[in-house]
């Protein structure tokens, strides 16, 4: 396939690197450019006035005239296996009942996995298919997934078992996370100490068995687990060879990015509740801070700092966080206006943080998030638009014209 006559062609990295605090904001191009694509890779790009016919029979000609060409988006932090909704408590919260109150009778995380349990697994399947289905017209290419909804030991290896096959039959690229300290079951409510040794001594040993996760993640938070049993829960992940996420600082500071940067977390996601110290913290390591800008939209919850992030030179990832609960959207290009809206970061910046910074937050850089020779041809294509900055500019618009993923049309 070749694609011709591109406006811009957007992300173009000959070398793949994390993007850290001013670096974000630069996100290379080319005008009027070409893209030439076999089988499922990029194998070339460049100026239109540099492209060469030769030795390229029966090729597929795509002529995209006044039309962006970016990279699909890298969805690095989601929920997206679930059984159902939870719009009756989106009006608790329009009345007044926070997020915590919630959870305290019932609701919230515990919802839905009552929900989640009495669901079969092809139909959690089916349900999960039509989401990822969605969210790939949308651009999404890459997306992290999330247990956390079985809160048993029957219902965790369902998730994970219906995330698995989702990797095997998806065209996106999945990565799969052990989320089973999500929060405690009711029946442990009194006796945390008792779940966490079944995590370890009854899903652990299976997942590891069945290598049914890539990592393991744990809702570090005041009401939920403590630094303490966290810590306990990540060191008993990495004996099973799961590398660590941590959900950190949403509602208080809680002591998740010191955590998560002491276990060499691949990323601390949430950091709506964050300061100096943290900020700090996560300068000394390698460690990527993940935003969900459309959870603290969702609940209301004052924004990560991002600017003050990027200014301490941060690595920003910004993921949608998809989830009955706190974030039912895998709207990636909504993500990347609120980003820009609420969170003051630029279009480049969002953009990076949503492809590249996102590809390593899941460790496929080497496969996907930038224009690189080598790597997957996985590409949105815009509708005509005047200029990149107009895509969070109109946010309410659909502008996405094509979805490329693996060099096939979604």
């Amino acid at each position: 396939m070749l694609i011709i006559n591109i406006k811009q062609l957007v992300g173009i990295r000959e070398e793949t690197s994390l993007l850290k605090g001013k670096a974000m904001a630069e996100l290379p191009y080319l005008d009027n450019a070409f893209l030439r694509i076999i089988d499922d890779q990029i194998v070339e790009y460049g100026e239109m006035k540099d492209l060469s016919e030769k030795g390229w029979d029966n090729e597929e000609q795509i002529d995209v005239a006044g039309q962006y060409v970016l990279p699909a988006w890298c969805d690095s932090h989601s929920h997206l296996v679930y059984a159902g909704s939870r719009e009756t408590e989106f009006v608790d919260k329009i009345k007044g009942m926070s997020y915590e109150t919630i959870a305290k009778n019932g609701g919230g995380i515990l919802n839905s996995a009552r929900l989640l349990n009495n669901t079969p697994e092809e139909e959690l399947f089916h349900l999960a298919w039509q989401r990822l289905e969605e969210v790939k017209k949308l651009g999404t290419g890459a997306i992290e997934i999330k247990s956390g909804y079985g809160l048993t030991v029957e219902g965790e290896l369902k998730m994970l078992r219906v995330i698995r096959k989702l990797q095997k039959e998806s065209d996106v690229l999945i990565k799969s996370t052990f989320l089973g300290a999500h929060t405690y079951p009711s029946v442990f409510k009194d006796n945390h100490q008792a779940y966490i040794q079944q995590i370890i001594e009854e899903m652990l040993p299976v997942i590891a068995e069945e290598q049914l996760a890539d990592y393991i993640d744990v809702f570090c938070e005041q009401g939920f687990f403590s630094v303490q049993e966290t810590e306990q829960i990540l060191e008993a992940g990495i004996r099973f060879g799961l590398k660590p996420k941590l959900h950190a600082n949403q509602l208080h500071v809680s002591g998740g990015v010191q955590t998560g940067v002491k276990y060499k977390a691949i990323s601390v996601d949430h950091l709506e509740s964050i300061g100096e110290a943290e900020i700090d913290c996560l300068k000394e390591s390698n460690t990527i801070a993940t935003l969900l800008p459309s959870a603290a939209f969702f609940l209301r919850m004052s924004y990560p700092p991002a600017r003050q992030m990027l200014d301490a030179n941060l690595p920003l990832a910004i993921a949608t966080d998809y989830n009955p609960g706190s974030s039912p959207s895998g709207n990636m290009p909504l993500l990347i206006a609120l980003s820009c809206i609420q969170l003051k970061m630029t279009p480049e910046e969002a953009i990076n943080a949503a492809t590249i910074n996102g590809a390593f937050a899941m460790e496929l850089h080497n496969s996907t998030g930038s224009i690189s020779r080598g790597k997957k041809a996985n590409l949105i294509l815009t509708k005509p638009i005047p200029s990149l900055a107009y895509l969070p500019y109109s946010f309410g618009s659909t502008l996405i014209d094509k979805v490329l993923l693996q060099g096939k049309w979604v």
